[in-house]
């Protein structure tokens, strides 16, 4: 029985990290094409020109970066059989769904202060702004789904007597 928990557990863990790097990489995708105005001039807005999108950048790769790193872990512990590195995946796991849970909060709270800045005229800039909330959505996303793998982890964690 402990057995089959334990197949299952790798089975819904390898599920979780192919779906959160999915997650991650489509919100480094729309964050990165994230810009408005022309590109022949210097009037151009870009997601870099703001501190927390760069931050939100930030925690997207380093989040991506682990995501692809434990996915290749557990291919390889679920081909080969073993239990892997159980107190890596708790932590790891806990670590980064902080990480990209703040993420996800810069990148709302400056959408959120930039719609308040904006009028209704500024179509352009609203486009923006809907992308970086996009972008935000999707990376809160990663985050329910690295804190869920993280509570999987914790089962798979050896047992004290």
């Amino acid at each position: 029985m402990a057995q089959q928990a334990t197949a299952s557990s790798r089975i819904a863990s390898l599920i979780l990290r192919i779906l959160t790097f999915i997650l991650l990489l489509i919100s480094l995708i729309v964050l990165a094409t994230n810009s408005i105005g022309s590109s022949d001039d210097d009037s151009k807005v870009r997601f870099t020109d703001f501190y927390a999108y760069r931050y939100m950048l930030a925690t997207i790769v380093i989040g991506n970066a682990y995501s692809l790193l434990q996915l290749v872990l557990t291919i390889f512990n679920i081909v080969r059989g073993g239990d892997g590195m159980p107190f890596l995946d708790f932590f790891g796991d806990k670590f980064i769904s902080y990480v990209l849970a703040t993420g996800a909060a810069a990148g709302f709270g400056l959408t959120v202060d930039l719609k308040r800045l904006m009028d209704a005229s500024e179509v352009d800039m609203l486009n923006f702004d809907d992308k970086a909330f996009a972008s935000a959505s999707l990376l809160l996303l990663a985050f329910v789904t690295t804190a869920i793998l993280s509570v999987i982890s914790a089962y798979t964690l050896p047992k004290r007597v």
